[in-house]
């Protein structure tokens, strides 16, 4: 197996465990919050789309589909390619209105195929170049990012499977 394509399935794998988190849920369901201080199943399915969304588009040199495919509209929110979720408080959180879970995993998708089309580019040699990020010491690399993008994945998809079940109970993936 390629590097490319073990990153491939890596982000592929957020992509069906994000499918299989929101199977089911309404918009009411996307919404409701575990706690005042936590993140809704839609937010945070929203956010990690963003930060892919974002980073891939500033590693590859080029508009964020949240703009471009003018995504930030099907979500009812303005068309800043800043608005990925950071800095949110809670009270931002609690007022986000997430759209359905077919349109935040459309989405999803449409960021994971440019995900996949980039990965694709790559060489081996520019997974060593580094960002121009001097506030981070050792400057970032590609490789470093794109690591960095798929744990964030890893870590807010686990999160939305878990306020799922908290919200729901067990035995939704069928055990």
């Amino acid at each position: 197996m390629e590097w490319q394509e073990l990153l491939i399935d890596g982000y592929g794998r957020v992509s069906e465990a994000l499918e299989e988190a929101l199977k089911g849920m309404t918009q009411d369901d996307l919404n409701q919050l575990p706690h005042p201080d936590c993140n809704s199943m839609g937010w945070l399915a929203w956010h990690l789309t963003r930060v892919q969304d974002d980073h891939i588009a500033d590693l590859m040199g080029v508009k964020q589909l949240w703009v471009s495919e003018g995504w930030h509209a099907r979500f009812g929110r303005a068309a800043s390619e800043d608005d990925i979720g950071w800095g949110h408080s809670s009270k931002d959180v609690a007022e986000f209105k997430s759209p359905d879970a077919e349109t935040l995993l459309e989405y999803h998708q449409a960021v994971l195929e440019r995900t996949k089309r980039y990965l694709r580019s790559l060489s081996a040699s520019d997974l060593d170049r580094e960002l121009n990020e001097p506030w981070y010491q050792p400057l970032p690399t590609v490789g470093v990012r794109l690591i960095s993008i798929l744990a964030d994945d890893l870590q807010h998809v686990g999160q939305i499977a878990y306020v799922r079940g908290l919200l729901k109970g067990k035995g939704w993936l069928g055990y």
